[in-house]
């Protein structure tokens, strides 16, 4: 019997309701859209390891399906990113909230033996950051 490959996570996608607000967040985070993004209805970035992560605009989703609103609480998905150490984690936090984003979890050392944080990103979702305890 021919075993057919398994698919492969290959990109994340992000509905937006403000691209250039977006954008500049996740630079602050380390990502690279191309310059020049921040009009355009859809932009990617490609990591290191070859994941892309993807942004779309409301506008964008509803082209292609009319039906889509959107959500009203709760988040869906998260993305959690990993610093080189705890006090990268506070330094991040403090970068991200003194640019004027919003901080939803203070940095604190979790029960699992990370240093946390949660920052919400332009349209409210919820950004980890983390690394392993000293």
């Amino acid at each position: 019997m021919t075993r057919t490959p398994a698919p492969r996570l290959d990109a994340i996608g992000l509905v937006v309701s403000d691209m250039a607000a977006s954008l500049a967040f996740y630079r602050l985070l380390g990502l690279e859209p191309p310059a020049g993004s921040e009009a355009a209805p859809h932009a990617e970035a490609t990591l290191p390891n070859g994941l892309r992560v993807l942004w779309d605009t409301e506008e964008t989703m509803r082209s292609f399906d009319p039906q889509w609103t959107r959500p009203e609480a709760g988040e869906r998905i998260g993305l959690a990113f990993r610093c080189d150490g705890p006090a990268a984690v506070d330094s991040l936090y403090t970068a991200l909230t003194e640019a004027g984003y919003r901080g939803h979890l203070k940095p604190w050392d979790a029960v699992w033996g990370q240093r946390y944080a949660v920052v919400l990103d332009p349209d409210g979702c919820g950004v980890s950051l983390f690394a392993d305890a000293a």
